[in-house]
């Protein structure tokens, strides 16, 4: 299976979205494997967190894009902790993620 293309999106476990540059970013900033509910790359390929405390490794789960799931998600935290705002409005897959708050660098 192929590396996940940055940025990678990641929910946690209370809906808040994390949008981090690449695989070794994510890795680094991540703290705790358990405390990623969701995630996708780039292409809404979902993710998945494996390792222990400060040495997560992520890889997919499957070369099938969730996209919908990806629009769900975002949406959720948009409504949870960003009222007032919406997502962005994009159609092509690649401008909504290019267009997602990101953390970091």
């Amino acid at each position: 299976m192929t590396a996940p293309i940055g940025p990678l999106i990641i929910f946690d476990d209370d809906s808040h979205m994390y949008v981090l540059k690449d695989q070794a970013f994510a890795e680094a900033w991540w703290e705790m494997p358990d405390e990623c509910i969701h995630g996708f790359d780039a292409l809404a390929r979902p993710l998945r967190m494996t390792g222990e405390p400060h040495k997560v490794r992520i890889e997919l789960t499957g070369e099938e894009p969730g996209e919908q799931e990806l629009r769900r998600l975002v949406a959720t935290h948009y409504r949870r902790h960003l009222r007032g705002q919406v997502p962005p409005p994009a159609t092509a897959l690649s401008d909504f993620v290019a267009a997602l708050p990101s953390e970091g660098p």
